[in-house]
């Protein structure tokens, strides 16, 4: 006997009230997965702030009617499609590995249609990650802020 979880379970539309909260899990994935790679002070610690970030997610912004949450009572976290694209795919580190960003892609993918993305190319976890949920790496690549390297990858529809 075959057990569908509900995918759906603690997802759901980020709303205004969420944008501190989206902000300070955009900010700590990327102080902690991308700062080791490229050891940008000014960048990381100076440009890359809450505050910044949160006010991308106002009221009537894309960036708030793109993207969904994970809330089982605490936002544990986000993933932003625009049309097919995965623009962002987050968790909080302290609750990663336990399958919320998986459930995130799965919903992307089957409610949504989302069927690629950027990945860093210094991300192998990241890499993995989509790998094992059905992304494939293409020979696409380019390069971000004049200075970040990143490849596409797609959903390897059998």
């Amino acid at each position: 006997m075959t057990i569908r979880v509900n995918i759906m379970e603690h997802i759901r539309n980020a709303g205004v009230s969420d944008a501190s909260r989206i902000a300070e899990i955009i900010v700590t994935n990327y102080r902690v997965n991308f700062y080791p790679f490229f050891k940008n002070d000014e960048f990381y610690f100076g440009v890359l702030n809450v505050l910044h970030v949160a006010s991308e997610y106002c009221e009537g912004s894309d960036a708030l009617r793109e993207t969904l949450v994970y809330d089982d009572g605490v936002v544990k976290g986000i993933i932003r499609v625009h049309g097919d694209e995965i623009v962002k795919l987050y968790v909080e580190p302290q609750f990663q590995s336990m399958h919320i960003g998986a459930k995130l892609l799965q919903y992307a993918v089957d409610e949504l249609g989302a069927n690629w993305l950027w990945v860093l190319d210094h991300n192998e976890r990241g890499k993995a990650f989509y790998q094992r949920n059905g992304f494939v790496l293409t020979d696409e690549k380019m390069i971000e802020d004049e200075w970040v390297p990143l490849t596409k990858m797609k959903l390897n529809r059998r």
